[in-house]
Formats: structure tokens, C-alpha cells, sequence
């Protein structure tokens, strides 16, 4: 059962991210959920689109997306769905996002991950316990063990104009401890470049379930580490996602603690 989970997975992010990369640059219907927090028509196809494909496999299994409200059942398994990582960079035509997708089962967490870039084909896969994949070619964390030297990716929340817990201080700490600091815009592409070591270090708040579930399980299949900003275990509705190769954890950890 668990080939055919993986199969429709990459079938429902690979369809997705087929109508987003051939939709981007057009113009398309925005609307604003905050100041900066936007949704374009083509997140609600994307979303529309893997829900189906999902749903015909797996009619009783829960759904959670970004766009749409939970769909909650008695099975054990629920998807996890963002089915676009990157709206504002979309929408502006900007090549950076992707779809994530993981399952959840009861009692055992996220057991499959599936982030995929469609514009550079790129296709990031895990499944609990059998390592992480880029591309069918199994990927492993950097083995940077200095901050100095280290990569590093975040980004901000929607509320910065509003909370002054907004990440801009932990930004500035990180930007003179680090090599340097990338804000591309997609927390699952982020988290997935930890995973296959181009990315040695991120970091970001106010994050939700859909934005990491499945990159967690591709971060830590790939022997990686994702915790809260103090050290302690991560979760998917905490408001603090650390990520890294494991190695530059603890300096990580001491950067943000001021």
C-alpha cells in the first residue's frame, strides 16, 4: 500500500506543478487574506487538482490544505497538502515555489514526503525509515560544521508589518555570524535544500503544518535535524521551525537565543 501512497503522491504534485509552471507569468486573480498574505486562482486549481487525484485513490482520508477547509475522517491517514509553497513569488511571476504534499498516519506521524520544483523538474521524495531522494538519487545533508562557513536560508511572516516578532532580529544576528543568508521565498524548497545539502541552515517563524510536513520527513530522512529555535522537538503547529545538517544545530540555536 505504501508504493501506491508514494505513487499517487508524486502523480498529484507532478499534475499540479504541470498547470503552474504552464500558468506562470499570465495574469491571474489575487485575492489578499492580510496585507501581504495573497491567494491566486491558481493555488485554489492546484489544490482542486491534487484533492481529486487523492480522493479517487483514497476516498476516506482526511485532507488538510492551505486553501480549503479540513476535511476530517475516521481513517488513519491524512494528507497534508500546500499546492503552492511561494504564492507572492507566483504572482509576480518569480520562478520560485513548488508542491508539497505528505501523509500523515495515526500514531506514527508524516510518513511520506513529496515536494516538488516544476520549474527545474526537481522532485524531492521520502518515505519514514527508507531515506530521501532527489530525482530517484538519494541526497544527504552538508557536512559544514561551522556557522562562519555556513549557507543559510529563511524567511518572514505575514504579520512583520504588524508583530514586532518578526524575525528581522534573528535575521541581523545570523547575517553577521553566517557566510550568507538567501530569502527565496518557499519555506518546503528551503527545507528541502538542507536535505540535499545546498542549504546547510534555516530558520523561520509562524510557519504552518502544510508549509513543513513533508520537508520534515525529507530533512530528517536525508539525516538532518529540525527542532524548535531551543533545541527542544519540533512541532508541526509550533510557531518555530530550526533546520539544519545537524552540525551547526547548536551555534543555530545560540544565534537565536540573542
Amino acid at each position: 500500500m505504501t508504493n501506491t501512497f508514494k505513487k499517487t503522491a508524486i502523480v498529484a504534485a507532478k499534475s499540479a506543478g504541470a498547470i503552474l509552471k504552464k500558468n506562470i507569468g499570465n495574469a491571474h486573480r489575487i485575492e489578499f487574506k492580510g496585507a501581504i498574505d495573497i491567494v491566486t486562482e491558481m493555488d485554489r486549481k492546484a489544490e482542486d487538482l491534487i484533492i481529486k487525484i487523492i480522493k479517487n485513490k483514497f476516498p476516506e482520508h482526511g485532507i488538510l490544505t492551505e486553501e480549503s477547509l479540513e476535511q476530517k475522517s475516521d481513517s488513519e491517514y491524512r494528507w497534508i497538502i500546500d499546492p503552492l509553497d511561494g504564492t507572492t513569488n507566483y504572482s509576480h511571476g518569480f520562478p520560485v515555489f513548488c508542491v508539497s504534499i505528505a501523509l500523515e498516519k495515526s500514531g506514527e506521524g508524516i510518513i511520506l514526503g513529496a515536494v516538488y520544483n516544476p520549474m527545474l523538474n526537481e522532485l524531492f521524495t521520502a518515505e519514514k525509515n527508507k531515506g530521501a531522494y532527489l530525482n530517484n538519487k538519494k541526497i544527504k545533508v552538508s557536512d559544514i560544521k561551522e556557522l562562519t562557513k555556513s549557507l543559510l536560508a529563511t524567511g518572514f511572516p505575514y504579520d512583520i508589518r504588524t508583530s514586532p516578532d518578526n524575525n528581522i532580529t534573528h535575521f541581523a544576528n545570523f547575517a553577521v555570524r553566517a557566510q550568507a543568508i538567501r530569502r527565496a521565498g518557499s519555506a518546503a524548497l528551503d527545507m528541502c535544500y538542507v536535505a540535499c545539502g545546498r542549504i546547510d541552515g534555516f530558520w523561520e517563524m509562524k510557519l504552518k503544518p502544510w508549509d513543513t510536513a513533508a520537508a520534515w520527513l525529507i530533512i530528517k530522512e536525508a539525516g538532518g535535524m529540525v527542532t524548535g529555535f531551543n533545541g527542544k522537538e519540533f512541532s508541526f503547529y509550533s510557531s518555530e521551525t530550526l533546520a539544519s545538517n545537524g552540525l551547526i544545530h547548536d551555534e543555530m540555536i545560540k544565534a537565536l537565543q540573542g
